[in-house]
């Protein structure tokens, strides 16, 4: 699912969950802060995504958990507790353009394929679904089982779009946040947010 190339989507949330690739959702904080056309974010990060932030960034806490990951203050990402289910994502009726999952695990891939909604980012993601707005899940596992690709089907047809956590090595990343930033990129553009600077294939340099 796209957005139609002349709809700006300004309003967004993002979910961080416990699966491995903590730079990934560092580049697109950073990304979505940086863009004019983003007016605001809804960041959930899952308890399980804390411990993986502490393991691979040695960031602990959520306490003052953007800045730490933007190292500045943002205006335009507010943070929305895991468990409170009554927050305005949960809503339809909140003015939400789509929701992006990064990195995304496999428990969280299950909740939101079987329809669980046992916490804000799987009954945002449920909101998502039902309204028919874009729904990214960009998961992260390898190898995949039954059950996983089962979900990732189930998920689909109910409308998300399954965009897994893969980096491209024909622009020549220099670093993993380089490679990550190129993902995150694509991802973005997916959404109707295409990024300047982002490495097309068949341009020159």
């Amino acid at each position: 699912m796209v957005l139609n190339a002349n709809a700006v989507p300004r309003n967004l949330t993002l979910a961080i969950t416990g699966a491995s690739g903590s730079v990934y959702a560092v580049e697109i904080l950073k990304a979505l802060e940086a863009d004019v056309r983003v007016a605001r974010v809804n960041l959930v990060i899952s308890d399980s995504a804390l411990r993986v932030l502490a393991e691979e960034l040695e960031i602990r806490g959520r306490a003052d958990l953007v800045e730490r990951l933007l190292g500045r203050s943002s205006n335009k990402i507010e943070q929305q507790g895991e468990g409170n289910i009554g927050a305005n994502i949960a809503s339809g009726s909140y003015p939400s353009d789509g929701m992006v999952v990064l990195p995304c695990s496999m428990g969280t891939l299950a909740g939101i394929a079987n329809g669980m909604a046992s916490n804000l980012i799987e009954r945002a993601a449920d909101v998502c679904l039902k309204e028919r707005r874009p729904l990214l899940l960009c998961v992260r596992e390898t190898p995949f089982n039954r059950i996983h690709l089962r979900n990732m089907q189930l998920a689909s047809d109910a409308g998300a779009v399954i965009f897994p956590v893969m980096p491209t090595l024909y622009n020549k990343p220099q670093s993993t946040s380089e490679m990550a930033l190129q993902f995150v990129q694509r991802v973005l553009a997916h959404i109707g947010l295409p990024q300047a600077g982002a490495y097309q294939w068949g341009e020159e340099g």
